[in-house]
């Protein structure tokens, strides 16, 4: 396999990795924005813009995998689709959990009751990103995929 190939094979995994990163960063600013400005029926600007567009960025990235990345690596590796089913079962789950908070945050409700909600996105994206990490990366090294990160991963 050429340098070239190889190099654009093991980027897959780390472009996967970069995305956590950035969510798991967003999840913390977001879940800062909770705590540093929630009061009665006050809910901040920058804590709006935060829960909506991480809302819509987790949602987009996974849209993404479910569409591009998932069914590459299934035509790929057919023995991982128990796998890629149960990831995007935890997909469904974490949209229904995401459609809650853009709810909560729509009515303005009190941060101790967004901050529940972040708490339950968080608990489900980390465990769904390491069962992801420890299932998938290894075999993003090595498989080919012919697709735009920004289509199989999301734009962030």
């Amino acid at each position: 396999m050429a340098e070239r190939e190889t190099t654009r094979l093991i980027a897959w995994a780390q472009e996967l990795r970069e995305v956590h990163a950035r969510f798991r960063e967003a999840l913390r600013v977001t879940r800062a924005s909770v705590t540093d400005g929630v009061t009665d029926d006050v809910i901040p600007r920058d804590l709006l813009l935060h829960c909506h567009g991480f809302c819509a960025a987790l949602d987009s990235h996974h849209r993404g995998e479910d569409r591009t990345l998932f069914p590459a690596i299934a035509a790929a590796r057919p023995q991982l689709r128990p796998v890629l089913a149960l990831l995007e079962q935890d997909h469904a789950m974490m949209a229904e959990l995401l459609l809650a908070l853009r709810h909560a945050v729509d009515r303005r409700a009190p941060s101790e009751e967004l901050d529940r909600h972040l708490e339950g996105v968080a608990a489900i994206m980390e465990n769904h990103f390491r069962y992801e990490e420890r299932q998938l990366l290894a075999v993003l090294e090595d498989v080919d995929l012919d697709a735009d990160p920004r289509a199989a991963l999301g734009p962030f």
